[in-house]
């Protein structure tokens, strides 16, 4: 599975806008604190696949990684996306290494 940092995703993000942040947290976690991305919490994943694109990289956002490694598993696997990026360490991690601002929870 291929992961990006939350410092790598800072600097690609003020390069380019030709990605896609997706969060699978639940929407109360998203109200906390969020990139902006796109909210579709894990139990939609499928219901709501068709939001995720296949022509840009995606970045699956959680709150430490682990949820969004398996969202990652399963669009791989079952739906055979091949874009998909995990921002390793989470929402967590950018709260810490790039927004110390951000709300932490």
């Amino acid at each position: 599975m291929d992961e990006i940092t939350a410092q790598e995703l800072k600097e690609r993000l003020s390069r380019s806008t030709n990605i896609q942040l997706v969060d699978v947290r639940e929407p109360s976690e998203f109200k906390i604190c969020n990139l902006g991305g796109e909210l579709i919490p894990m139990g939609e994943l499928l219901e709501q696949a068709n939001r995720i694109r296949r022509d840009v990289p995606v970045v699956i956002i959680c709150h430490h990684g682990f949820r969004s490694a398996q969202a990652i598993n399963y669009l791989s696997q079952r739906l055979g996306y091949d874009n998909l990026l995990n921002l390793k360490g989470g929402i967590h991690a950018w709260a810490t290494q790039v927004d110390p601002t951000m709300t932490k929870y």
